[in-house]
């Protein structure tokens, strides 16, 4: 009879359980794994075998030994099923003594002298454990991350060695995990109070992580976009418990936790150069691995000169950009990534990015200037709420030592407009067609402004809802009820005009 084990396996940021059937028997020594395992996992063969040979016992390579992880049809990726192929092997060669294998969840990488290694995307498969109310049996270099979540019966070994005596003892003595105790919200240094003279895009930016706007910002280059953009994050209200779980198991998915910090406190800030390709991106590949949109959910993606990415990279962000999440769909299935991130992007006006400029003449032929500024579409941006045209800087504000703006008071204005929008149930910047229709109404004066509006920039349908939920945004900062018509004089001042870079 063949032995059964539980381990676990990814699908996005999900885990779900994978039956691991180990047989041996006596005939032409061989090591087979079945159930389309990837190469990471058919190289476990030789781990293995010489794993449990430094353990002073006998090799697989002795016998003939055959491998399921089930089920079969679903592809099994990376080396955290090292550990159980290995127990079920000692199992049913009857190295060691039978024990009860359904209440366990086995996972954990294994190096040449038997000591585990530490695998990536530990917290899910701790949630799966929990859920399944299972023992988490894993390495100990990711016992910090097991302990983030509460109620998981969990036992971390640093050695094989280590587990097959507590096996035959019987000795398991599993730890239960508390979660995190400690809930630091600290911030970023920042510039933001010290950057001066261009009062609008700060405005701006402020609205943008208010309301959870997407925001373009576009002008000569040294004007301060970048440094405007980098200095959004200190801005944000801390993350709540639940966000920095989430945050946290895609890093620990994407292998980007250290087991020094393995928690992400902190909203994300992602910053992908602008030769990265679709994939890098929005996500996928062979694994599957998110993209920077997911690793920038809850926080910020800054795409610096935004028209050097390809368009197709571009044009890839449709989805998320409304919907807050990708679906990555493959040939073996599909899985959803969550990306509910604020877009904030930079350009320069053209691309030696001096047109317009009062200073610096723009040596760009027409046609550079028109192909430069087909790479973005019109319903991409369409979708970002908030363009501001970032000019140069007079040499008299650089120099004014005016006193710099208290960052934790603007932090406050910001944690209380969000506060009013979770009452609501919705972020402004989420707003379906309905919430708009219940939570932005104007008065007659606000509607004949916007008429007019309309009527001048020739704004499309979509357009006009950007405005509607920006100006409740504005009155969400002041605390206001209703939204009033200098709400939306002041919302229409970040959309685009006829000249400027659009």
């Amino acid at each position: 009879m063949p032995v059964k084990l539980i381990s676990s396996a990814l699908c996005g940021l999900d885990a779900f359980p994978i039956e691991v059937e180990v047989e041996s028997f006596p005939g032409l020594p061989t090591f087979s794994i079945v159930g389309l395992p990837d190469k990471v996992v058919e190289e476990s063969r030789d781990r293995i075998n010489l794993a449990i040979r430094n353990l002073g016992a006998k090799p697989p390579s002795r016998f003939k030994v055959v491998v399921n992880l089930a089920p079969a049809e679903v592809k099994k990726q990376g080396s955290a099923f090292d550990l159980p192929i290995a127990i079920g092997f000692l199992l049913a060669s009857g190295q060691i003594k039978k024990f009860e294998t359904n209440d366990k969840i086995f996972v954990g990488e294994l190096s040449l002298d038997g000591s585990l290694r530490y695998v990536k995307g530990i917290l899910p498969i701790a949630l799966l454990a929990k859920k399944e109310r299972k023992v988490l049996i894993f390495p100990k270099e990711n016992s910090p991350e097991v302990e983030l979540t509460n109620g998981v019966k969990f036992l971390p070994v640093s050695h094989l060695k280590e587990l097959v005596l507590l096996l035959e003892k019987g000795e398991l003595n599993f730890k239960i995990s508390q979660g995190f105790k400690e809930f630091p919200h600290s911030k970023r240094e920042s510039e933001f109070a010290f950057i001066q003279g261009i009062e609008l895009a700060k405005r701006a930016l402020q609205i943008s992580a208010a309301g959870h706007h997407h925001l373009f910002l576009y002008g000569p280059p040294g004007t301060g976009k970048t440094l405007l953009s980098k200095s959004m994050i200190s801005i944000l209200p801390p993350m709540e418990e639940e966000e920095v779980l989430e945050v946290t198991k895609i890093y620990s998915i994407a292998g980007l936790l250290s087991p020094e910090n393995p928690i992400i406190f902190e909203r994300p800030f992602r910053a992908p150069h602008h030769s990265a390709s679709s994939t890098a991106l929005i996500g996928g590949g062979n694994n599957l691995r998110p993209g920077e949109i997911t690793l920038a959910h809850k926080g910020v993606l800054f795409l610096d000169e935004l028209p050097e990415f390809h368009r197709d990279v571009i044009e890839a962000l449709r989805q998320p950009m409304e919907e807050g999440k990708i679906q990555i769909a493959r040939a073996q299935g599909s899985v959803f990534f969550p990306a509910d991130f604020i877009l904030v992007a930079a350009s320069n006006p053209c691309p030696c990015g001096f047109l317009g400029d009062e200073e610096k003449e723009c040596k760009c032929t027409p046609s550079m200037i028109l192909r430069y500024r087909r790479k973005l579409s019109g319903p991409i941006l369409d979708r970002i709420d908030l363009k501001v045209n970032v000019s140069r800087t007079p040499f008299e504000k650089l120099v004014l030592k005016e006193k710099p703006e208290n960052i934790e008071e603007v932090s406050q204005k910001i944690i209380e407009a969000r506060k009013i929008q979770k009452e609501r149930g919705v972020l402004n910047g989420r707003m379906s067609l309905k919430e708009i229709e219940k939570y932005c109404q104007v008065k007659k004066e606000g509607e004949n402004l916007l008429k007019e509006a309309m009527r001048k920039l020739a704004l499309s349908p979509r357009a006009f809802h950007k405005i509607l939920k920006v100006s409740r945004t504005i009155a969400d900062l002041e605390g206001k009820i209703e939204i009033e018509t200098k709400h939306i004089a002041e919302a229409l001042e970040y959309q685009e005009r006829e000249g400027d870079f659009f």
